[in-house]
């Protein structure tokens, strides 16, 4: 796929607020940033690469609801970054009476996080881990950074903007910058980590980041993008992971894929899905060994 320019302006994936053109690091709440699609993130460029142009579009057209399993980790992010939605205490032991449902859903009407008192505890234990750890604690001191900072940037081979959601914008400071991200995670073992990043695109994510912080003058090729990793159960063990160089080689030429796909779709108007010819298939590699054994 030819790589297609594309103005400021031009067809966006769909509606949203007015679109921002001049690159910069900008103040807005997380819904506000989530509204502008018209500029590639890092996990539009994931579902590009990893389902189909139609997948993608879908996702923007038809934006997915609030699901539960997002609380824990977006409630933990609250307490830890110092900024987000409020937590709301829904204390009951049971949630599926009326009252409990009402209190839920008025919280949810109001962007607050809805919790059960061992989830509001759960959290506020695993900001407490945190701001114990030798490292953890260090990256995301209040008092030398700022949380949840949106960065808009114009891609100049293909002229798309990109825009990226920093967790967390350090303070300028002598020695190497060190730009942090919190995951929350079921297991921080160093090897389970490693197919996360396979499986959640975390390299595609560092890329992404990376790019951002350079086009914007904020960091230099020196700078550091890391993953504080916390699990979501005691006793909330973290590991701070850096990803290779390797990986991030990867990362970056798979978003420069979808930066080639997100333009070429935006400037045709058409966003296709798995392919558009007959696609000769195959049984599966165990199944033909079965098979030509039994019946060949």
């Amino acid at each position: 796929m030819s790589t297609t320019t594309v103005q400021a302006g031009a067809q966006a994936p769909a509606a949203g607020p007015e679109p921002i053109t001049e690159p910069g690091i900008y103040d807005m709440s997380n819904e506000e940033y989530h509204s502008h699609r018209y500029a590639l993130s890092s996990s539009g460029a994931r579902k590009l690469i990893e389902a189909s142009p139609a997948h993608f579009r879908y996702e923007q057209d038809h934006p997915q609801p609030v699901k539960k399993a997002w609380d824990i980790g977006n409630a933990a992010h609250r307490l830890v970054l110092g900024n987000g939605p409020e937590l709301r205490l829904v204390d009951y032991e049971r949630w599926d009476t009326k009252a409990a449902k009402a209190e839920v859903a008025e919280a949810r009407a109001e962007g607050a996080v809805p919790l059960k008192r061992a989830e509001y505890e759960q959290v506020h234990e695993m900001a407490d881990v945190l701001r114990r750890h030798p490292v953890a604690s260090l990256l995301f001191d209040p008092e030398h950074g700022t949380p949840e900072r949106s960065l808009f940037w114009r891609d100049a081979p293909t002229g798309v903007m990109r825009r990226a959601r920093l967790d967390w914008l350090p303070s300028p400071r002598s020695g190497r910058l060190i730009i942090p991200d919190y995951k929350t995670c079921v297991s921080a073992k160093p090897e389970r980590l490693e197919r996360v990043i396979d499986d959640l695109g975390y390299h595609q994510q560092d890329d992404t980041y990376r790019s951002a912080c350079h086009a914007l003058g904020i960091a230099d090729d020196d700078a550091a993008f890391v993953f504080v990793c916390q699990e979501k159960t005691p006793p909330y063990v973290i590991t701070v992971i850096e990803v290779n160089a390797a990986a991030r080689r990867i990362g970056a030429a798979r978003n420069r894929r979808a930066l080639e796909i997100f333009a070429h779709c935006t400037a045709t108007g058409y966003w296709p899905g798995y392919s558009d010819d007959v696609v000769p298939v195959s049984l599966p590699p165990w199944a033909e060994t079965r098979d030509t054994l039994e019946y060949l």
